[in-house]
């Protein structure tokens, strides 16, 4: 399994998560104990708080207990210092273990990392977003997280077996906008919402939208988002930054009009002609087009080879190659989402 953070789930899967019950297939972390690495400078961008936010960082959806652990330490040994995680992915308990070693015993300063974690839409009312984000930071021992997203615009009731209507994007950013303003969140930002939902955020908003966080790769480049970000001046992060190859334990859609990302003819050349991955070649172009990742990492060798994609550089012309793939999928429709008002891909739904 290679780089991926978050993905499609179906509303009784979600529900599940809710409901503590773990999953079939945990993920796996092997032994790391061998590894050697140079530590590299992260590039970062800038977010309109002025905080510099990482461009890679270390995805953790469907990473838990000691194997998480053993592998977040390695991570943060070998220079990683953007960390993702979320309330539904069952695992800030494990991730605050490692951080709180790490911070207590002075090998990391608390300044030096950037923790996101993000609201699950069974909260996202806004009299409930503080205390969520209360509960986020006592399972990762933090006193504040540095971004905090909306994880889905979509409301859900506490066990998720009701969608609720009536709770529209504005009113849970008026949540979100509360937590930033205490100091618990030094920064926010929504995932999974569309370009209309975040105009409308923009135009009500307190405290204007500082991150968004979506599916981006190969084949479903997000252009147009980003462009409304970059007006916003919102800051932009890529989940299933390679195509999601090592996603499972639910049904999503196969590649059926176009190779895989790793076998396209473009990312093979470039491949072969710098002596680097395909996901490496992915997960440069991204980054050159100023968009942070967050692979996961489930073994040293990948590990290492997400930090080596800090070490070489595309060509203009290679990143327009890229960019003019003409095959465009998304892989996570997030089912769940349909049927209410605020699904963001409800346009799309109809589309198919």
């Amino acid at each position: 399994m290679s780089a991926d953070d978050d993905g499609a789930m179906s509303r009784p899967m979600a529900a599940e998560m809710l409901a503590g019950r773990k999953r079939n297939c945990p993920f796996v972390m092997v032994a790391l104990q061998n590894i050697t690495m140079v530590k590299i400078a992260v590039p970062s961008v800038k977010l309109p708080t002025g905080a510099e936010m990482p461009l890679l960082g270390l995805g953790t959806w469907q990473g838990t207990s000691e194997e998480l652990q053993s592998a977040l330490r390695i991570a943060l040994d070998a220079g990683y210092r953007l960390i993702d995680t979320a309330k539904c992915y069952e695992n800030e308990s494990d991730i605050g273990v490692v951080l709180h070693e790490y911070i207590s015993s002075g090998k990391i300063k608390r300044e030096e990392l950037f923790v996101t974690t993000k609201l699950w839409c069974t909260h996202n009312r806004p009299d409930e977003v503080e205390n969520e984000i209360k509960e986020s930071l006592k399972r990762l021992q933090l006193d504040y997280v540095d971004l905090y997203l909306v994880h889905m615009p979509v409301a859900f009731n506490n066990d998720m077996s009701e969608q609720l209507g009536d709770v529209k994007v504005e009113d849970t950013w008026r949540g979100m906008e509360g937590v930033f303003e205490k100091g618990l969140a030094k920064a926010i930002g929504v995932s999974n919402f569309n370009i209309e939902q975040i105009e409308r955020i923009q135009k009500v908003a307190k405290v204007p939208i500082h991150n968004v966080q979506v599916e981006a790769y190969l084949y479903f480049p997000q252009f147009e988002l980003q462009e409304v970000c970059n007006k916003h001046n919102i800051t932009f992060t890529a989940y299933a930054p390679v195509g999601s190859p090592g996603r499972f334990n639910f049904k999503l859609a196969k590649f059926e009009e176009a190779p895989s990302p790793f076998e396209n003819e473009t990312v093979k050349k470039l491949s072969e002609k710098y002596g680097k991955t395909p996901a490496q070649i992915l997960l440069r172009h991204l980054v050159q087009r100023n968009i942070s990742v967050i692979p996961k990492s489930t073994n040293e060798k990948r590990l290492k080879e997400n930090f080596d994609i800090l070490e070489f550089e595309l060509a203009e012309e290679e990143v327009k190659e890229l960019n003019d793939v003409k095959h465009r999928q998304r892989l996570f429709h997030q089912e769940f989402l349909a049927g209410h008002p605020e699904d963001p891909f409800k346009t799309e739904r109809v589309a198919a």
